[in-house]
């Protein structure tokens, strides 16, 4: 079995694709209603089971046809204790479907991986509230006891490293980072912006992954930017500064729409995936460390597949 925690292939360089608006594709495109937008609720029956499969598959397609590394991300962004109790899991359960979760993804590299698609296998920590707006700001430590749970039970699993989506302030970035290296998983953060380029917190993005660094000795293996749309963070991804240098993600909106707006939409809105790819061109070319390419709310294979061919121009 393919094992990359001790050494992250998408480090050295090398195209690394993820996938798309998992959630919204659920939704809006399968017709599937998630309760508390949580898709690991699918894992529950072999039918969800297979159908988290097969969203995998083709985003796994693309990435073949490209000879493009894959970056699978599990189906657990709401899948932390708070969410839950939400949910009406009991611990054990909650445990059990996130080790479930590993596996599924373990399957799919099996079956997937060849020498030109190597597959990284990470587990997808969510914030602990809100992931638009955060309600709550917890301290450094009370971060790490909040989330050391669901990271400890990835530690167990083939996880090769720790994601965390959608990330709203640096204490629970933090805490999330501490909680991962007392179990010596590689970890990444991904912050989500507003449409001024700044974190939701008010912090600028420079500021959060330098605050970040300084107080965590530099163990974030790399930071991102997601759930937000290109146009509200391209400016503030310009220029040669060496914070940039630690950026080498992006899952980014379809929606140009901001995080309030997204959340009183009933209809979803896919934005035009041909000008998103052109977009993220323009991120690559701008970024020198920028290799791990995906999407998030609203995006779908068309999003990927118009990143594919707009990277492949560079």
């Amino acid at each position: 079995m393919t094992k990359y925690r001790t050494n992250l292939p998408q480090l050295s360089g090398g195209l690394f694709l993820t996938d798309g608006g998992m959630e919204t594709t659920f939704i809006f495109h399968d017709g599937i209603d998630l309760n508390h937008f949580a898709a690991i609720d699918l894992l529950n029956d072999v039918s969800g089971y297979d159908k988290v499969l097969k969203y995998y598959k083709t985003y796994i397609d693309i990435a073949k046809k490209n000879h493009a590394g894959f970056v699978l991300e599990s189906a657990t962004w709401r899948a932390s204790k708070d969410w839950g109790e939400k949910l009406g899991y009991a611990k054990g359960n909650l445990k059990r479907l996130n080790k479930l979760a590993i596996q599924l993804l373990e399957e799919l590299r099996s079956e997937n991986e060849t020498e030109l698609t190597p597959m990284v296998i990470s587990g997808c920590v969510g914030p602990r509230g809100d992931g638009y707006s955060p309600d709550h700001f917890m301290t450094l430590n009370e971060a790490e006891e909040y989330h050391t749970e669901q990271i400890e039970t990835f530690s167990k699993t083939s996880a090769d490293m720790i994601s965390a989506l959608t990330i709203t302030y640096v204490e629970e970035a933090i805490g999330i980072v501490k909680a991962a290296a007392s179990v010596d998983m590689p970890v990444v953060i991904s912050f989500t912006v507003e449409t001024d380029g700044r974190l939701p917190s008010g912090q600028s993005l420079q500021q959060a992954i330098e605050q970040v660094d300084a107080e965590t000795d530099h163990k974030v293996a790399y930071y991102m930017v997601n759930c937000a749309h290109p146009t509200h963070f391209e400016k503030t991804l310009l220029g040669d500064s060496d914070w940039l240098q630690r950026i080498r993600g992006i899952r980014a909106n379809a929606s140009a729409k901001s995080h309030a707006e997204l959340d009183e939409m009933e209809v979803l809105d896919d934005g035009n995936p041909e000008e998103f790819g052109c977009q993220y061109q323009a991120f690559r070319r701008n970024l020198d460390q920028l290799n791990v390419l995906g999407g998030c709310c609203g995006t779908d294979h068309r999003h990927i597949e118009a990143i594919c061919n707009s990277v492949a121009a560079i």
